[in-house]
């Protein structure tokens, strides 16, 4: 089942342009893990110190080994370092088709 990772980080403006170079370094090493599908970086409008991470991975347990690897560890750390506290994740997936369906509700456009 395929998964959607949530990577909500506050990176003060003194500090962007360290972060983002370690962020893009992340991705670049991501794109190679098993499991991998894709990612985007995003920039709150109403904060712009706050950037969200979407990971879109095959498992969960692809997501783990690369959470868990060392490449991986070692680079969050000094992500970590910069901005002084614990970046933290959050998992979600589609739920199973055949559970409660749109189609009955009156302006469903299907899309």
């Amino acid at each position: 089942m395929a998964i959607k990772i949530f990577i909500k980080r506050q990176v003060p403006a003194e500090k962007e342009e360290k972060v983002m170079a370690l962020i893009k370094r992340l991705r670049s090493l991501a794109v190679a893990q098993p499991g991998y599908i894709s990612g985007e970086t995003l920039r709150s409008v109403a904060n712009p110190d706050e950037y969200l991470v979407i990971s879109n991975w095959q498992t969960v347990e692809d997501w783990k080994a690369w959470e868990s690897s060392k490449e991986r560890s070692d680079i969050q750390n000094r992500i970590d370092a910069l901005l002084g506290g614990k970046t933290t994740y959050d998992a979600y997936y589609h739920p199973q088709r055949g559970g409660a369906r749109l189609s009955g509700f009156k302006g469903w456009e299907g899309g």
